[in-house]
């Protein structure tokens, strides 16, 4: 485009307000109101501005009530949901917020905003002016050429004519076509099935448009082509109801959209409004800030503990922002640097060159690649660094397709790598660190010096969110367009080992990682450090948990295979037997395994009553219906029994076995910090958290975990924690009393509701009592406790009337709450 013209602006307001309100969490101003989509919309205008500075800007939005589509099509947009309540109560103080921004609110009767932003673009061409149309919505496509740029603030698309055809495999004049072809779920408008994105533009480029394909229906081949021929009178009207209109008759001039420039004193009311402090703050001191704002060159986002990375957000430009303690602006974000270097180190010389710019580094990203995701059995393919954003390196070792070139050989690369990996106060950043100091140590290595991880850095700002590096990318640096893993090693059947990857295109992906890892260090460690406690999580907390969790998974826990072999036999055994009994209860043998075939025998030869359907309309039997007719018929607590002894024998005692790694001949599992929004560490690849205790055979599974002689294992819990907590809360005499006395509260419990004496409490009338302490406090109804204990209703109402008059300050604590 070209700068010197003058330039339209277009906001597809509605898109912004949907995009920016599920991209950030629910944020609240200091009185109470919904403010999230309101500060997303307000970065995402100001970058706007930013980046594409235009004598003429305009965010458009839909009327209400009905447009032309609607008579053309009675369901169209009829399947879309209302819009949700917390983004509702935000529109009215956006659109009051996007005036005092300097932008002109445009609304037309009766037109959508796409129609309007069509006839705008339209007349702006016809005047000679260049236009941006800003929107995440692929429909505004179909308006691109020479003149019409199409910009996705959220993925950084930036799409001209070229650019729509290599995102779509159409140009802008075939866009409605394509939809047609495909329909439109948001707006209801039906397609032809099974028709998506390359269908579409097989058919287009085989058959030139719509029309052609139209009346070349009847060619068209198997499924695709009757279900083509089925609505082909359909298209055109679909065509019509994608189609942008451009000639709308508009109540007002263009001239009336020249950016007058923004009313701060406005704004800096709205942002004390709604606790956005930095924007108001920057407003208030604008005339004390220096000229131009840009940031010298030792203000590097990189640099640890200087504070420099601080100073460079706070000046750049980004479409987010995040609020701290829920009411408190963070700076803008860092922008991400596109500008690539990178190199394929192939011999000595470019390694030393490497390996002395790490030691030099302050801070630098390495980043393995690797032949499994299973670290203690995953071997080097190759290694990538990165000690500047935009530069990077790859190291490959291993690569082994034919014609592959020669690789400096494994032990080479590790041993000159050794000195800078093992030295703690060379500081290191990963994604994920805890994955490559494994893989590192399968090669006798122990990497120290690992101060940073972009994934805990994310989990500790925002445990809700997705913690991948792309998803960090986008949402922190505005990146878009990464190299996928599935880009060079391909997906499902036709993916190939990473040693089987060309290195070139190996290179540019796994450079590209280490790249952008350390580019989201610099935009979030900043943040960290702005708030103490967060910081405090981060540095003294996740960060060394992330060590000790190493160690723990390297360990490992040795299991006695011979025990957990004759415990699979004896549940095989029990299997045979309660598929003996269910097929005489079903008066006849069937596969257990078959919904259909006991969907038959349950309803139709024993009358039973469905209690739910499948979603295909056919009646359930998950676990949940059997659970409610085991009441009716003991064949289906005999499956349930089956079905849980099946799991126990599958997950443990057959499976664990194979799991216990030739090497150290123990099972290793990974702990994962960055899953559970609470904070809760999971276990996976084996599951070691969920070792089962409600059955007999489940207790017995915990017996194969062994220590080796000499050792012992130790169990280690925090007692009855959420009755205290709940002590706390609630005042409640005899609860506090129970745990100053130091007494078990679960046996006091269970020796109240048994109506026995204290002594006398079994296990499983403990193991009973805690279902109740701990259902209760949760708010258990007297229903849910009753099919947790597998008890009559009535006798789970005296449970709970016993437990409440125990404790008279919980059940207080609880109305009130």
């Amino acid at each position: 485009m070209d700068d010197t013209k003058k330039r339209l602006l277009l906001v597809d307001a509605p898109s912004y307000f949907y995009r920016a309100f599920h991209a950030l969490p629910e944020f609240r101003s200091p009185s109470g109101e919904p403010t999230g989509a309101i500060l997303g919309v307000v970065n995402m205008l100001r970058k706007l501005k930013q980046d594409f500075p235009s004598d003429y800007i305009a965010a458009v939005l839909d009327p209400k009530g009905k447009t032309f589509r609607d008579d053309i099509y009675p369901e169209y947009k009829a399947t879309r949901q209302a819009m949700p309540e917390p983004l509702a109560v935000q529109i009215e103080p956006m659109i009051e917020t996007i005036r005092a921004l300097g932008w002109p609110v445009v609304v037309v009767d009766g037109v959508e905003a796409d129609d309007v932003i069509g006839t705008l673009v339209r007349r702006a061409e016809a005047q000679g002016w260049d236009s941006v149309i800003s929107t995440g919505d692929k429909d505004l496509t179909q308006l691109v050429n020479d003149r019409v740029l199409w910009v996705n603030t959220m993925s950084g698309d930036r799409l001209d004519r070229d650019g729509v055809k290599g995102k779509f495999g159409v140009p802008p004049d075939r866009i409605i076509d394509y939809l047609a072809l495909m329909g439109d779920a948001v707006d209801n408008v039906p397609g032809v099935d099974k028709v998506g994105p390359k269908t579409a533009c097989k058919l287009i480029e085989q058959y030139g448009s719509l029309e052609g394909v139209i009346a070349h229906a009847d060619e068209v081949k198997g499924v695709v082509g009757e279900n083509l021929r089925r609505v082909k009178d359909w298209l055109p009207t679909g065509r019509a109801l994608l189609t942008v209109k451009t000639d709308v008759a508009l109540p007002f001039e263009m001239e009336s959209l020249r950016d007058l420039g923004s009313d701060d004193t406005k704004l800096v009311e709205l942002f004390t409004r709604f606790g956005f402090r930095t924007l108001r703050d920057s407003l208030i001191n604008k005339e004390d800030a220096p000229e131009g704002g840009a940031s010298s060159a030792q203000d590097s986002p990189l640099s640890p503990g200087t504070g420099a990375g601080e100073r460079v957000a706070e000046k750049k430009g980004r479409n987010f922002a995040i609020l701290n303690a829920g009411i408190d602006q963070v700076p803008d974000i860092t922008p991400f640097v596109a500008t690539r270097n990178y190199e394929t180190v192939m011999d000595e010389e470019a390694l030393e060159r490497w390996a002395r710019k790490l030691e030099d580094a302050a801070i630098a990203c390495i980043d393995t690649e690797t032949t499994s995701l299973d670290p203690m059995r995953a071997e080097l393919v190759g290694i990538s660094v990165s000690t500047a954003a935009g530069e990077g390196a790859y190291i490959p070792l291993t690569h082994r397709y034919a014609g592959a070139p020669a690789q400096l050989p494994t032990e080479q690369v590790v041993s000159r790598l050794k000195p800078w990996l093992e030295d703690a106060a060379k500081a290191k950043v990963a994604q994920n660190a805890k994955y490559d100091r494994q893989v590192f140590g399968n090669y006798g290595l122990i990497p120290r010096g690992f101060a940073h991880d972009t994934l805990l850095q994310s989990y500790v700002l925002e445990s809700h969110q997705r913690h991948d590096m792309d998803a960090l990318a986008a949402r922190f640096l505005g990146a878009s367009g990464l190299i996928q893993y599935a880009d060079v090693a391909g997906k499902g059947a036709s993916m190939i080992p990473f040693d089987q990857v060309d290195i070139e295109r190996a290179a540019a992906y796994a450079s590209e990682d280490a790249d952008v890892t350390l580019q989201i260090h610099g935009a979030l460690f900043p943040r960290l450090k702005r708030d103490a406690k967060l910081d405090r999580i981060y540095s003294d907390i996740e960060i060394p948990v992330s060590g000790v969790l190493l160690t723990m998974e390297r360990n490992g826990v040795l299991i006695d295979g011979e025990l957990l072999n004759r415990q699979g036999n004896e549940l095989g055994q029990k299997m045979m037997d309660l598929e003996r009994r269910a097929h005489e209860l079903a008066g006849g043998p069937f596969n257990l395994g078959s919904p259909r075939q006991l969907a038959d025998i349950l309803f139709n030869r024993l009358g039973l009553k469905p209690v739910k359907k499948t979603p295909s309309g056919a009646p359930s039997v998950d676990e949940e219906v059997l659970e409610k007719l085991a009441q009716d018929h003991p064949l289906c607590s005999t499956l349930l029994e089956h079905r849980g002894v099946a799991k126990l024998k599958s997950t443990y005692t057959d499976k664990l076995p194979r799991m216990v790694h030739p090497r150290t001949g123990r099972v290793h599992t990974n702990y994962a910090q960055a899953v559970a929004v609470t904070g809760r560490l999971s276990s996976n690849d084996p599951n070691l958290q969920n070792i089962p205790v409600r059955t007999a055979e489940g207790r017995r599974i915990r017996e194969a975990f062994i220590a080796p002689p000499g050792s012992k294992i130790v169990s280690a819990d925090y007692s009855q924690i959420e009755l205290r907590i709940m002590a706390h809360l609630s005042g409640d005499e005899s609860l506090l009393e129970a745990f100053t006395r130091g007494e078990d509260v679960h046996r006091h419990t269970a020796a109240e509701v048994f109506d026995t004496q204290l002594e006398e409490v079994t296990s499983e009338q403990r193991r009973y009592a805690k279902v109740i302490n701990f259902g209760l406090i949760y708010g258990m109804s007297a229903f849910g406790l009753a099919q947790n204990l597998d008890i009559e209703r009535s006798a789970a109402q005296s449970y709970m009337d016993k437990y409440f008059a125990r404790y008279p300050g919980v059940a207080q604590y609880m109305e009130r709450t």
